[in-house]
């Protein structure tokens, strides 16, 4: 009984040792579980990319608006995923798992959660499975008064007000952005701020032209250019316009939205399709329009990087739109266009750093996280001591 006392205590002393010296871990940092990474991060390898270490990675990009409000909504830049509710392991109204290919790793209300203002949605005949992922989004709106989602409908619903019948009974309709209020000439949008200040918070456009008249809803190539989707989106250097879009630099539409993703959803590729590939296709589509930035950055699994994947590019391109800057984060209220802020000495490399520079950043974090190490290190020796006292 002494002898379980003992061990009892000196584990319990070991364990608080470590727990008060512990420290969260930096994007980059090696890491063990995703608890042990700091908040807006997780824990992941990308083997695609040649890199079996688990390591921190983003899985948030800044919220914009945080930095600076007041600007027309197409100054800023929205994570958006693609089939936002394919979601691996989800389960059918039957209970079944669903087959078809998955391409996100989370539910709505978390991929919201962590920064997607951007969703894309297959939409049939049938309400209910859509009236589901939509009072998702509603219970995040009510619950996030300051936010603005905009919704992409691949449009299959045949029904008379189809779509209107869905988005009553989910209790969307109160947040609806008029379509009367879209510019029709390229010309800005209202402001973010005027948008929440008449509570016009949800955007929706849907692939079916007609329904505009018909239901209120916009069609999306009017305000929208809009690169092809899948393999043909991702051959590096080239941005061309899908079918349905106008040609990517038409500035009579005032949206640009980006896809990056292939034609079949890849869990295992997207680490690495959603790092420096993703980063360099916004600069050549950046140039194919016209030289404007995109306004929605689309992926599949979203999650998936090698580092600051879709949530960094995000974060690059708001900067690029908002302030003039290399990142959101360097941008401040009221300061000039371009009045650049520098990111503090130690921080993560920029996109497309070489791996010198990543391993340094690396190394630069062991100081920020030696009383992690400490911590470790005294539990060694507390368990250490009582292994060699019962041994002899």
């Amino acid at each position: 009984m002494q002898l379980q006392n003992t061990i009892s205590i000196a584990s319990l002393l070991a364990a608080t040792l470590l727990l008060s010296f512990s420290t969260a871990l930096k994007e980059g940092q090696t890491c063990a579980a995703d608890r042990f990474c700091d908040s807006g991060l997780h824990c992941e390898t990308c083997v695609a990319n040649g890199n079996v270490r688990p390591r921190c990675t983003r899985i948030q990009p800044i919220i914009p608006t945080s930095k600076v409000k007041g600007l027309p909504f197409n100054r800023y830049t929205w994570l958006t995923t693609h089939n936002s509710f394919a979601m691996m392991g989800e389960k059918s109204a039957t209970g079944s798992i669903i087959l078809a290919p998955t391409n996100q790793q989370d539910s709505i209300t978390s991929q919201l959660n962590n920064g997607v203002r951007g969703l894309m949605l297959d939409m049939y005949d049938g309400q209910q499975p859509a009236v589901n992922v939509l009072k998702e989004i509603q219970a995040f709106l009510e619950s996030n008064p300051s936010e603005i989602i905009t919704i992409f409908i691949e449009d299959y619903v045949t029904s008379s007000n189809g779509l209107t019948k869905v988005f009553n009974a989910a209790g969307l309709r109160k947040y609806w952005f008029p379509v009367t209020k879209m510019p029709k000439n390229g010309g800005d949008w209202p402001t973010v701020d005027d948008m929440v200040k008449n509570n016009q918070r949800l955007v929706v456009f849907t692939s079916k032209s007609a329904k505009e008249a018909s239901e209120g809803i916009a069609y999306e190539w009017r305000y929208v250019v809009e690169n092809q989707y899948g393999n043909g989106g991702m051959v590096a250097g080239s941005c061309p316009n899908r079918a349905e879009s106008s040609a990517m630099n038409t500035t009579t539409r005032s949206l640009v939205l980006m896809n990056y993703f292939p034609d079949n959803p890849d869990l295992s590729q997207a680490c690495k399709q959603n790092s420096a590939p993703l980063m360099s296709m916004t600069d050549t589509c950046h140039s194919a329009a016209d030289n404007r930035w995109p306004n929605f950055i689309t992926v599949d699994f979203y999650k998936r990087s090698d580092g600051g994947g879709a949530p960094q590019a995000t974060d690059v391109t708001n900067g690029k739109l908002v302030c003039g800057c290399g990142n959101i984060d360097s941008c401040r209220q009221g300061m000039a266009f371009g009045e650049c802020e520098l990111p503090e000495a130690g921080v993560a490399p920029a996109p497309g750093a070489g791996a010198a520079a990543k391993e340094t950043a690396s190394s630069a974090g062991l100081g920020k996280r030696a009383p992690f190490l400490q911590g470790w290190r005294m539990a060694v020796l507390i368990l250490g001591s009582l292994h060699f006292s019962l041994w002899f």
